[in-house]
């Protein structure tokens, strides 16, 4: 008796009912791909066609789109298997953001809103500047902006590299961004001045500080690593992984679920260069994941390197790559595993600018004994409640089992 949960990031399924507040209504990540696929506008070198999910379909991928729009995307109409459960859900949480997402899914939605840096040039406080050069050594910054992380390291990272000076900007989430060469400059020098800056940066309640490491020469080649890391303040309240690890659970977590949960009750982390490297540490973790253990993943391709860079071909081709290998995860469940494939927000490929957007996600699951329908639920933490039913733990605070 072990419990999966897999977060398909940015993976959304049609804006929430709030999506307008957000500028998000009409988006829809999933089903513009779709439509995009049957106009024949995301065919390349490695697809062509319609979107194909014939895995995730099985698992009621269309029929969850439905329930949140009124209408299953083109190429997702088959009919759903009865082995499997599934639904939507609607985000509690009030931002649209990474942590928010995830520790609702794990059992605590957001109660308060974060601070977010104005769209103004400088946009970073003053203060917060000196005091993070100062306490870093640094001979400045560059960038201080809202900005795409691929274009800003293109345009400063040559001076970046002469110069010393980090490239700092931020995006329409709760966030501080710093990237740095990995050789020029440093990994760990680069990992020194975010932990710094994450401390200067909680009186101004951001969510998030995150390296941005990169390699290469010159702006025409310089291409980010995998040697990210996100600096998250901790969840505000007992999550899922914390019930489990109290309990002494064997808890596995793969990609960046322990930075996002502050490294609190994340067990053994896993990482991996891209979705199929996580999807084989998946595989390789759930091989010897304990009886009433708990595997948390996150695979971030999908948002990382397709959403914000409004990538529609990419993204389909994700989506299809992923789900080829879904049977591979199906044929090593036991017959008591418990597996709920999600999202934690959208990142509509064809969506204005390149943030995230504000939608519903899917509920996607498989367990033997279970043949309650899981419908529209407000709040993803009915996921956590779910999860800590089928492993016999206390319940949460938040949400309710389906």
């Amino acid at each position: 008796m072990r419990a999966l949960i897999l977060v398909m990031d940015s993976v959304g399924i049609g804006g929430a009912p709030d999506a307008q507040h957000y500028g998000d209504k009409g988006a829809d990540t999933v089903g513009h791909i779709a439509d995009a696929c049957a106009r024949g506008q995301a065919d390349s070198e490695v697809r062509e066609g319609p979107l194909r999910l014939p895995n995730l379909v099985a698992m009621g991928l269309g029929h969850a789109c439905r329930l949140a729009t009124g209408r299953i995307p083109p190429g997702l109409d088959d009919v759903a298997s009865e082995h499997f459960q599934f639904g939507c859900a609607t985000e509690m949480s009030r931002g649209k953001d990474t942590p928010s997402g995830h520790w609702e899914i794990a059992g605590v939605p957001v109660p308060f809103e974060w601070e977010y840096f104005p769209r103004t040039r400088p946009c970073f406080p003053g203060e917060l500047t000196e005091r993070l050069c100062a306490q870093a050594r640094l001979p400045g910054i560059l960038g201080n902006c809202h900005a795409s992380g691929t274009e800003i390291i293109a345009e400063f990272g040559e001076r970046h590299m002469q110069s010393g000076e980090p490239i700092c900007y931020t995006s329409a989430d709760s966030v501080f961004q710093i990237a740095a060469h990995e050789e020029a400059f440093g990994l760990e020098r680069l990992y020194e001045v975010c932990s710094i800056a994450r401390k200067l940066v909680d009186p101004l309640n951001i969510g998030r500080v995150i390296a941005r490491p990169f390699i290469g020469n010159s702006g025409r080649d310089f291409k980010r690593t995998s040697h990210r890391r996100d600096y998250s303040v901790p969840p505000p309240g007992r999550t899922i992984l914390d019930l489990a690890e109290s309990d002494h659970r064997d808890i596995v977590s793969i990609g960046k679920i322990d930075d996002i949960f502050a490294h609190r009750g994340t067990g053994r982390n896993i990482r991996g260069d891209g979705n199929n490297a996580l999807f084989d540490a998946t595989l390789k973790e759930l091989h010897g994941l304990a009886d009433g253990g708990l595997l948390f993943a996150n695979f971030v391709d999908f948002d990382t390197t397709y959403g914000h860079r409004r990538d529609v071909k990419g993204y389909a081709a994700a989506l299809e790559a992923f789900d080829a290998r879904v049977p591979e995860l199906l044929d090593r469940l036991r017959g008591d595993d418990l597996l709920i494939i999600t999202a934690d927000h959208g990142c509509d490929p064809s969506w204005s600018g390149t943030d995230h957007t504000r939608e519903q996600v899917p509920i996607l699951a498989v367990n033997a004994n279970w043949t309650t329908r899981i419908g529209h639920r407000t709040g993803f933490a009915d996921i956590a409640a779910s999860v800590a039913k089928h492993l016999e733990l206390p319940p949460l605070l938040h949400g309710a089992c389906f």
